[in-house]
């Protein structure tokens, strides 16, 4: 395993960790502690040492069976949660300095834990990145001990630009992959100059750069993939990255054409990730501890070439990034 600095934290992670929306079951799906667990050992004893979480995986499960897990092992285990998404509306009006704080200890107590070492707002709208206030709760948190750092996930770079104008923001959570490059322009370069850490989520547009899916390719009732591919319930740009999923199924189709000799595109794809130095860390995340292996193959790969990157580029330029570059 190699680490990477994240930002203002100082914090060592591993380049490759673990995200945990759908650990112990699959998106939508029952939460099972049993498998929590088993991904969650396969990941630190491959060397993984950073686990993001929120309050709302699992209705509070997830955090329950990271701090319970945390606990049970003697290795630093950098802990990420977010709050913001139990509210409901999901509004600007919604986010306030104490329900927040309420969201906060109510993660501590979920995770036995005295301290969060990253307390992330989860997606919260636009408007709230233009309230000094919130911020300013996480301040007086840290004061007392509750945290460690602030860190934000958001959907839109201009969402992480504004966000990273906060001195006590460290961390901005993004996503980023083969097809959402967007990241990459502006954002990186700022977040580079402020020393804030880069955590990049659904690295594999929600598994369609693992170059198994087809049209033929069914999803449960409860998973995101079958019900949330126009935002339906949230961000559709959550959901395949936002690109419309057989346009995604031919775009994966050019991908395999310039890696004939390997068969694990997924591995790939995450390389691609990697290769950008303003990353801190990749979180993938697995139902089973068997995509935890999988996902650490890329570690093993060289540095995609010139030409590869170059061939890549064009097939993003052609297929996906008139649809999505400017949305997000």
């Amino acid at each position: 395993m190699n680490y990477r600095k994240l930002g203002k934290t100082n914090f060592e992670i591993s380049e490759i960790s673990l995200g945990t929306w759908q650990v112990g079951g699959k998106w939508g799906d029952d939460f099972s502690h049993a498998t929590a667990h088993k991904i969650l050992n396969t990941a630190v004893d491959s060397g993984i040492n950073f686990i993001d979480t929120a309050d709302v995986y699992g209705g509070g499960e997830s955090e329950k069976a990271v701090g319970k897990f945390v606990k049970s092992r003697s290795e630093r285990i950098f802990v990420a949660t977010k709050c913001g998404r139990q509210l409901n509306p999901h509004t600007n009006e919604a986010y306030k300095p104490a329900v927040l704080r309420k969201f906060v200890e109510d993660s501590l107590k979920n995770m036995g834990l005295e301290t969060l070492d990253l307390i992330q707002l989860h997606c919260p709208p636009t408007e709230v990145y233009y309230r000094p206030e919130i911020f300013e709760l996480f301040d007086r948190l840290k004061d007392e001990g509750k945290i460690l750092n602030l860190g934000i996930s958001v959907e839109k770079v201009e969402e992480a630009l504004k966000g990273i104008e906060f001195e006590n923001v460290t961390s901005v959570q993004i996503i980023f992959n083969m097809f959402r490059q967007r990241p990459a322009e502006l954002f990186f370069e700022q977040a580079q100059k402020k020393n804030v850490g880069i955590i990049v989520r659904v690295p594999l547009a929600s598994g369609l750069l693992t170059g198994k899916f087809s049209k033929q390719t069914t999803f449960t009732e409860g998973d995101h993939r079958n019900f949330n591919r126009n935002g339906e319930i949230f961000d559709k740009g959550e959901t395949f990255s936002g690109i419309d999923y057989e346009t995604g199924l031919a775009a994966v189709e050019e991908l395999k054409a310039i890696f004939p000799q390997n068969d694990n595109l997924a591995s790939i794809a995450l390389r691609w990730v990697l290769q950008h130095d303003a990353v801190s860390t990749i979180i993938p995340g697995a139902s089973r501890a068997e995509q935890v292996t999988a996902n650490l193959d890329s570690l093993n790969l060289s540095n995609l070439s010139e030409n590869q990157l170059a061939k890549i580029n064009s097939i993003y330029t052609q297929h996906i990034k008139k649809s999505v570059h400017q949305l997000w």
